[in-house]
């Protein structure tokens, strides 16, 4: 009896009640930097992940943010729970960054804002809101997107379409497939738009196209919702960068903004970012940022507090504004001089005349180089470039110096791959 019972365990123990999980995918993005790390090849470049590197391609920390830290150790902050709704300086410096300190809907109480876990908590936390209360509406995205979108909306259990974004004939915006798109979803609903910097074409609205693109939005009653992930970092000026979002708002239209401060203060593992709500009138912006802590408490209970006062500290500064906003600047303008130099290296050494100036037309960390899956490929295999399928390449971990063998590279996999 006691052998048999012995016999028994082990065969409990050999039957996991695990059997039944499957092995998940390796995720697109991260799983790049994966297998870069694991490539021995002197020539290697990682132009996968979207973080910015320097021109010896290292890692940067900003030293406005070096400064801010200095400042918070000198203060001998302490390490309490944040509300729920995150730190009232980090929300109140946000909200006025984004829309402008003078905005009316900051002046009348308009604004529901909460910190949350940077751009991906924040989208996820909207999407649980309209999970909640629209559940009968639908989320357009644009083709293509981020990869983590769709995953955020499935997760969420909201359902969602595309819209025609990305014209492999010019390597630049159908416009004309996203307006008709746009107008034929049922009316209310939502259409999540990238404020500046599309990931992962680079390819934004011109100022008159948003007018339309806003002209179809309020005709057919949707609901506005944008990803602002690259806000200062795409063009170098944080007003030019949220002009789409303003416009919105000038309207008078109810929009939600999910915000990171990932890529323009380079805070990468801080996971700060937020929630806006613009609502039609303060009473209502209470009402939505009640429910929006409601669903953040049994989420995450409270957001971190580091990145936070980081934030607070720098926007709150005249004088680390004024830093902060010079070494956006410069960080942007690395990546123009890198997007110029490889179009010149492509334009000089590809002699069978193809035109190559969408390069110049893209902005923001990406390119979209127009190569598909099989010459992404070839650029890995043959050459040791890391990059997501899709063809999008990092403009922010390349160098100067690189930009010819890279040249070589994408020449090479567009003409003799097919």
């Amino acid at each position: 009896m006691q052998n048999f019972s012995r016999v028994m365990m082990a065969v409990a123990v050999d039957i996991s009640r695990f059997e039944g999980v499957p092995m998940a995918p390796p995720d697109p993005i991260l799983g790049v930097s994966e297998a870069f790390r694991a490539d021995k090849n002197d020539l290697k470049l990682n132009l996968g992940v979207g973080a910015y590197r320097t021109e010896e391609l290292q890692p940067y920390v900003l030293n406005v943010v070096k400064k801010a830290e200095n400042l918070m150790l000198e203060k001998g902050e302490n390490k309490e729970y944040l509300p729920i709704e995150g730190l009232a300086a980090f929300n109140k410096a946000t909200a006025e960054l984004l829309f402008g300190a003078d905005n009316p809907v900051i002046k009348q109480g308009r604004v529901a804002t909460l910190q949350s876990l940077s751009g991906t908590g924040s989208l996820r936390l909207a999407a649980a809101f309209i999970q909640r209360y629209f559940p009968e509406a639908k989320v357009l995205i644009s083709s293509p997107t981020w990869g983590n979108h769709k995953n955020i909306f499935n997760d969420a259990r909201v359902p969602w379409s595309e819209y025609r974004y990305y014209d492999p004939k010019t390597v630049g915006l159908d416009f004309e497939g996203m307006i008709a798109d746009i107008q034929a979803a049922p009316d209310g609903s939502f259409v999540l738009l990238h404020g500046c910097a599309h990931n992962p074409t680079g390819i934004d609205p011109t100022p008159e196209q948003w007018e339309k693109i806003a002209d179809v939005i309020q005709e057919k009653k949707h609901m506005p919702f944008f990803d602002v992930a690259y806000q200062g970092f795409a063009s170098g000026s944080l007003d030019e960068d949220a002009s789409s979002v303003r416009l919105f708002v000038e309207r008078g239209l109810e929009v939600f903004v999910a915000q990171s401060y990932s890529k323009n203060l380079g805070l990468y593992a801080e996971r700060i970012g937020a929630i806006n709500v613009v609502c039609s009138a303060p009473e209502v912006a209470n009402r939505v940022k009640s429910q929006l802590k409601r669903l953040a408490r049994p989420m995450y209970s409270n957001p971190p507090i580091h990145g936070a006062r980081i934030v607070a500290n720098v926007v709150g500064d005249p004088v680390m504004f004024g830093e902060w906003k010079q070494e956006m600047e410069e960080m942007a303008g690395r990546i123009k001089n890198v997007r110029q130099k490889l179009y010149d290296s492509l334009s000089a050494k590809d002699k069978s005349g193809k035109d190559w100036s969408f390069i110049l037309r893209q902005i923001g960390m990406f390119s979209y180089t127009g190569l598909n899956k099989t010459q992404s490929d070839n650029m890995t295999d043959k050459w040791h470039i890391y990059m997501t399928k899709d063809g999008r390449i990092s403009l922010a971990g390349l160098s100067l110096a690189k930009c010819e063998y890279l040249a070589d590279a994408i020449i090479d996999s567009f003409h003799n791959i097919s």
